[in-house]
């Protein structure tokens, strides 16, 4: 008997022609990219292309890579060979100041957060653009409060991170993530840690920060279900290269091996009930 392996369908169901018939302008791109650690190989030849206005999920395993991507796509890591390049501009070999540039193009939500445990949410959040920027505090006190608007997180600019649950956050980091207003967006396993409900509300926010921003974006996931619920393509990294790349309705159907195997077996720890 075939094994069935279901999916959540809001991925189709969304309205985003924009997205689906953006031109393809890619935003990054990585030409055989090689990575090694000492004797540890992690990218061995990586190809991908990141399209404008996407939103890109990038799968595999544990150890196989993807938050190297990341680090790569943010010039915090220079590959061993080959190109990496964004808006076709070869950053493998840019000096530290010319690296400051291209980094503004993107904003991060760390699987952690990342907050800054002394900090209120406000300070938090206004800590890029005091850093950054020229911005009086009036400009900095706007800007904050419409991006808590953006993670609907309105009025809680005072409290302290201690005093939030963890999908909250999750959206403060978000918050803080795209307050310098990039043009691309990367998440590191945004709903590690959460609740079904939870998740799915980050997964929401997701989804909607790409309509009302029109940015680019790249998850990092083991979570299938999120991957399904946010994704436009999934680029599937095993064995230092991305052996799988396609549309999420193509990834469903998909016969290449070791992409179903990683499904079936990522369904499975889902089902798994969880222990305390």
């Amino acid at each position: 008997m075939t094994e069935t392996i279901t999916f959540d369908r809001r991925a189709e169901s969304r309205e985003t022609p924009d997205r689906r018939t953006h031109p393809r302008d890619v935003f990054v791109e990585f030409v055989d990219v090689y990575k090694a650690y000492g004797t540890k190989h992690v990218l061995r030849g990586a190809n991908l292309k990141v399209y404008r206005g996407e939103v890109l999920v990038i799968l595999g395993g544990s150890g196989t890579g993807k938050s190297v991507t990341i680090r790569h796509m943010l010039g915090l890591e220079a590959p061993d060979e080959g190109r990496v390049l964004v808006e076709e501009e070869d950053i493998a070999d840019l000096p530290e100041e010319e690296l400051y540039r291209v980094r503004k193009k993107f904003g991060m939500l760390f699987q952690s957060a990342a907050l800054f445990d002394s900090m209120t949410v406000f300070e938090n959040i206004a800590f890029p653009l005091r850093e950054h920027t020229d911005m009086t505090e009036d400009e900095i006190s706007q800007s904050v409060r419409e991006k808590l608007e953006l993670v609907d997180l309105p009025g809680t600019a005072h409290l302290m991170p201690v005093d939030l649950s963890g999908g909250m956050r999750k959206r403060v980091g978000l918050a803080r993530a795209i307050v310098l207003d990039p043009k691309m967006i990367l998440y590191d396993e945004p709903t590690t840690g959460l609740d079904p409900i939870t998740a799915q509300k980050i997964n929401e926010l997701i989804t909607n920060l790409q309509s009302k921003l029109n940015v680019t974006s790249v998850v990092v996931t083991h979570d299938i279900q999120s991957a399904f619920s946010v994704g436009d393509r999934i680029a599937f990294l095993h064995e230092g290269v991305f052996q799988w790349i396609g549309t999420m309705e193509a990834a469903r159907d998909s016969d290449h091996s070791i992409l179903r195997e990683f499904f079936k077996s990522s369904a499975v720890v889902a089902a798994q009930p969880t222990t305390k």
